[in-house]
């Protein structure tokens, strides 16, 4: 057994298997599926937040490298692989972008290895470290992405694993302040709505019994992850609805894009 596969732990169920479970996704276990199934229970739909969360995912990535010229990601809270990662997206458009990509799920880093290949043209890398660890990660992204240069760093579902709100703001704003001008956040954000209370009862459960652990903020404390940076329309809205192609339900996942 690798130390990476010693670090998995099949006995309780996690977030990002059960992220990959809801989408359609084979890296995770009957654990993880159940409880999947059980916030499923509590809250029918949620398995849509997802897929909704990864349908911003795609439009943002692909409105930044079409519309703003964006080259270079900086992708924390990667997630497991799945289809149409950041750089395959951003590839698309724009066959030299370099992505760096940094989680500290071990399941996560195995996947990687294998699957977060990018383009000859571009450069795709992975680290292995905690959101918390801004200078590990500063450190080594420089090494592919030239920070003097506009980078998107992409925040998607991350900072919920923050419990203090000074820390998660502070952690949000450090990144950005090392960011060049022309630089751009993306992240999303679960959040507490009197419009979808079984969405708490959703989180509680999970909060019980599952790892990590989650925080929910209202849609106007997400909105403060973009303070002093200029929000791109719609602003701060439920990702479904963020430059939907077509009209979504709302969902209890916030989420906006915003420059420096």
């Amino acid at each position: 057994m690798t130390d990476t596969e010693s670090r998995i732990d099949t006995s309780r169920p996690h977030t990002a298997r059960i992220w990959n479970y809801w989408t359609g996704g084979k890296d995770n276990y009957p654990v993880d599926r159940e409880a999947g199934d059980r916030i499923g229970e509590l809250h029918p739909g949620i398995g849509e937040y997802a897929k909704a969360d990864r349908l911003f995912l795609g439009r943002a990535v692909r409105h930044l490298a079409e519309e703003r010229g964006i080259r270079q990601f900086l992708d924390i809270g990667t997630g497991l692989p799945s289809a149409d990662n950041t750089h395959e997206v951003a590839q698309r458009v724009a066959p030299d972008t370099r992505v760096v990509y940094v989680d500290n799920d071990p399941l996560v880093l195995a996947h990687a290895r294998a699957l977060l290949v990018g383009t000859p043209e571009g450069h795709t890398d992975y680290l292995d470290a905690d959101l918390r660890d801004i200078d590990t990660i500063l450190a080594a992204a420089a090494k592919t992405l030239d920070l003097s240069q506009p980078v998107a760093l992409m925040l998607l579902g991350v900072v919920i694993f923050i419990e203090d709100d000074e820390e998660s703001y502070g952690v949000v704003r450090r990144l950005m302040d090392a960011l060049a001008p022309g630089s751009h956040l993306v992240l999303s954000h679960t959040v507490t709505h009197p419009d979808m209370p079984d969405v708490d009862e959703a989180v509680a459960f999970w909060n019980e019994n599952g790892t990590p652990k989650l925080t929910q903020r209202t849609p106007a404390a997400v909105a403060r992850y973009f303070d002093g940076l200029e929000l791109l329309e719609p602003g701060v809205v439920s990702c479904s609805a963020w430059r939907p192609e077509k009209p979504a339900p709302d969902v209890a996942m916030y989420a906006g894009v915003a420059r420096k």
